[in-house]
């Protein structure tokens, strides 16, 4: 078999159609083509296309994942799962977020690091709840404590200053029953993930107002 031509793509200059024995035979990422120093008039077997469509899944799926990070960062196993769920093979979306942790653009640490830090300055929740979030985006459960408790420290906040910013968005309903705004309070605040010593703190400093 013998390459005949090798053609840039109309729509998608960065890739080029390979044509082999005057039949298009498959289509690549131009520089896989030009790594692999491909010219027109070169012999080829099916072995060697075989590893070149290879090479350019693997290609596909890291553009695939820059694209998914230029959005917003992502943990390894969140990345790993939208590559799968767009078709690429597992093996494929394994190598490709292990690539890119190699090169430091996908961190756990560092995910798990502003995923807290945002929460804690816009949207007050407890440690508890924090933790459950990062393990549900596949953070571990070291990573997921140990990056609470240090931007807490950094941030110089603790569970009680949060669940109290967390209820001053709360407020008892006009001729509401003591009892009954003590739960809805408690549910508020449970729900978002501060202790109990917390919560009964914060209820006893809201409703004795």
């Amino acid at each position: 078999m013998q390459i005949t031509a090798i053609e840039p793509q109309k729509r998608h200059p960065e890739r080029v159609n390979v044509h082999v024995d005057g039949s298009f035979r498959l289509a690549l990422a131009a520089e896989i083509a030009y790594g692999a120093a491909l010219r027109v008039g070169d012999a080829i077997t099916e072995e060697r296309l075989g590893e070149l469509e290879r090479q350019d899944q693997r290609w596909k799926a890291r553009e695939a994942a820059l694209v998914l990070l230029s959005f917003r960062p992502r943990t390894r196993s969140e990345l790993r799962v939208r590559l799968i769920r767009k078709d690429f093979p597992e093996e494929v979306a394994e190598e490709t977020v292990a690539a890119l942790v190699e090169k430091g653009l996908v961190s756990d640490d560092s995910f798990a690091e502003v995923f807290v830090r945002d929460r804690t300055r816009l949207r007050p929740k407890g440690k508890r709840r924090l933790v459950q979030e990062l393990r549900a985006k596949g953070v571990d459960a070291e990573t997921a404590h140990a990056s609470v408790e240090e931007v807490w420290e950094r941030e110089e906040v603790s569970e009680l200053g949060l669940a109290r910013e967390a209820a001053a968005k709360w407020s008892p309903r006009a001729g509401e029953e003591p009892l009954r705004a003590r739960r809805r309070l408690f549910g508020f605040l449970q729900r978002r993930g501060f202790s109990g010593d917390a919560i009964r703190q914060v209820m006893d400093e809201v409703l004795s107002k």
